[in-house]
Order: C-alpha cells, then sequence, then structure tokens
C-alpha cells in the first residue's frame, strides 16, 4: 500500500483521483499542507470525503527542527532536551517523554490527522539529520524515554511509529542526500541501535519505519529492501506483528532500487506494507507501480487510525495539558535546543 504526498493547502482535482486509486492507503502531509489549523481541519475533512474513512493522514510531528505544523500548535521541544534533562534527573525525564508525546498525539488527533511518525529512536550519535532528533547516545536510556514517550502517545488516543530500524543515528551520512553504510557487525547492533526497538515493541508499539541504511554485515541491500531485516529480524527475532513502513522513496539513499517503481515493488516484495511517496511528482509512478498487488488494507495499517480524539476546546479548557504544555516548552530555553 502506499501513503502519498499533496502538494497543497488544498486537493487539486488530479490529487483527488489519486485518493480513490487502488493502492493508495492515505496521505502524509507537510508544512506546506499547513496554514492555519481550520484549513487543516478542512484538508483532512477533504481527504476523507475523497477517499473514504479508512484513508490514513500522518505527518512528521517530532519537535525540534522537525515540526511540520507550528502555528497554531505547541511549539514542541527536541527529543534531545528530553535526554538532556534526563543526565540529571531521570524520573523527570521520563514524566517530561510521556507529558510531550500526549501534547503532541492530543493536538494532531483534535486536528483530524491519525498519527505522527513518532518517536525516532535512533541513538544520537552524530548522524547529520537525526541531531537533536534523537533522545540520548546511550541505549538503555533512549529505550527508557522511548517507552515513556509511545505511553504518552497511546494516552493521546495516537498509534506510534517507531524509527529508523535497525538504527541510523551511528551512521554519519545523511540518507536524504547519499547513501549510507553502517559497517557494524549485527552483534554490535543488536547491543546498541537495536535495543530501543526491541523494548518499545515489547509495550506493543503499531509500526515500524526502516531505514534507507545498508549494514553490509547482515544484508547488501538498505534495511527497506531487506528481507533479513525484516523477515528474520523484525519479525522473526524481534516478534514485531504491527505495520512496517518504508522511509521516502525520493530520498537518495532510497535510489539502490532503481526507478520509483522499482522502488515501490522492492519495499513491498521485502516486507513493507506501507510504502511511502511523499513528493507529488513521484506519485504518478508509484501508483502505477501497484498493478497487480493486493489493495486489501492490511490489519497492521488499520491499527494506525487514531482513536477518538478531544475537539480543540475540550484541549484548550484542561488545566493538565496547560501544565504539561508550560513544562515542555520550557525546555526549548535550555542551551542548544532551539
Amino acid at each position: 500500500m502506499l501513503m502519498i504526498g499533496v502538494a497543497g493547502l488544498q486537493l487539486a482535482e488530479h490529487e483527488r483521483h489519486w485518493l480513490t486509486a487502488a493502492g493508495v492507503a492515505g496521505v502524509l502531509l507537510f508544512a506546506r499542507n499547513y496554514q492555519s489549523r481550520e484549513q487543516l481541519i478542512a484538508l483532512c475533512e477533504s481527504i476523507r470525503e475523497t477517499g473514504g474513512d479508512e484513508l490514513l493522514i500522518a505527518v512528521d510531528q517530532e519537535g525540534g527542527p522537525v515540526q511540520r505544523f507550528r502555528d497554531g500548535f505547541t511549539r514542541l521541544p527536541p527529543l534531545a532536551a528530553v535526554g538532556a534533562v534526563y543526565d540529571r534527573d531521570p524520573g523527570e525525564a521520563v514524566r517530561l517523554a510521556e507529558e510531550h508525546a500526549w501534547v503532541m498525539a492530543s493536538e494532531l488527533r483534535a486536528s483530524g490527522v491519525d498519527f505522527s511518525f513518532a518517536p525516532v529512536v535512533d541513538l544520537a550519535r552524530g548522524n547529520a539529520a537525526i541531531g537533536l532528533r534523537a533522545f540520548h547516545a546511550d541505549p538503555a536510556v533512549t529505550a527508557e524515554l522511548a517507552q515513556a514517550y509511545v505511553r504518552g502517545m497511546h494516552l493521546g488516543g495516537m498509534a506510534a511509529v517507531l524509527k529508523h530500524f535497525p538504527g541510523h543515528g551511528s551512521v554519519a551520512v545523511d540518507t536524504h542526500k547519499a547513501q549510507a553504510i553502517d559497517p557494524c557487525s549485527l552483534d554490535q547492533i543488536r547491543r546498541d541501535d537495536l535495543l530501543p526497538f526491541a523494548e518499545c515493541i515489547e509495550a506493543r508499539v503499531e509500526a515500524v519505519m526502516m531505514a534507507h541504511v545498508t549494514y553490509p554485515a547482515v544484508d547488501s541491500q538498505p534495511a527497506g529492501y531487506s528481507k533479513v531485516w525484516i523477515g528474520q529480524i523484525l519479525r522473526g527475532e524481534l516478534g514485531f506483528a504491527g505495520a512496517v513502513i518504508s522511509d521516502d522513496i525520493s530520498m537518495a539513499a532510497a535510489g539502490a532500487a532503481g526507478s520509483v517503481g522499482e522502488r515501490v515493488r522492492a519495499h513491498l516484495d521485502a516486507g513493507c506494507d506501507l510504502v511511502l511517496a511523499c513528493f507529488p511528482e513521484v506519485v504518478d509512478e508509484a501508483i502505477a507501480a501497484m498493478q497487480d498487488r493486493s489493495t486489501t488494507l492490511p490489519l497492521q495499517l488499520a491499527a494506525m487510525r487514531g482513536a477518538l480524539g478531544a475537539s480543540w476546546a475540550s484541549l484548550t479548557d484542561n488545566p493538565q495539558r496547560d501544565r504539561f504544555v508550560a513544562r515542555i516548552t520550557a525546555l526549548n530555553a535550555e542551551p542548544g535546543m532551539a
């Protein structure tokens, strides 16, 4: 199945046809699709009126450098700010992780969005694209904070998506721009990068996003194209039964599989349930690649639909939300977190 990107603040006529195409399961929104909460709610309603109530709507609303909806939403601090608190007060950091997640999730659910691709559970070990998006360099700390974050998302009525499996943080290269290779052994990856994924999977997380990173000690293919990583390790060894999601097929590191259509088919053949075609320019070719593929929504993807969310009015009338917002936004003033 595909999750596609659309161009603007409203649906164009050809985009309406995309939403009714076989194999399209949802829409991933970006800053280009956002002007105000009112406009966002109208866009979400239009998407579902066109494609049906089963269509999923998602966004990257991590906080810090990756927060697509800003004006009208709480300005969320980066996850690294929560990790910095852990170093001086672990219990407080766990509470902040849960509160951060609840605020993020409840605001999106009140606006018609099913889920955010969160949390990032990559280790904070110098990757150019991850940076402040990661909680911490320590796998055990990352795992503890990520579990708290998943709890907060669930309390906010939202499914959680761990990313980027099996771990992107230890690779210096930005996969948006170039091929990325991690030379570590599988034993080292298990000991470090896989730990937060394994512990969150035990906490019943709903989805995992794959990394466009190649780990030659395990497979010659990037993880999202790898039956070894998806079938043997994620599904088999870690027992994950939820949705497996690709990263964006337009990223430079996804080019190992060839054309857009070949990238879509390679992800599906490897075991991905949902493939992201984030840029409108690639959507036609991605949809064409879904011919002769199953277009029945997998049960794993049905679980990504958001629970009934509170209205924005009830959120803003909630003293608990006020306390949470005050506590987490104070982290934006932490040195190096702006």
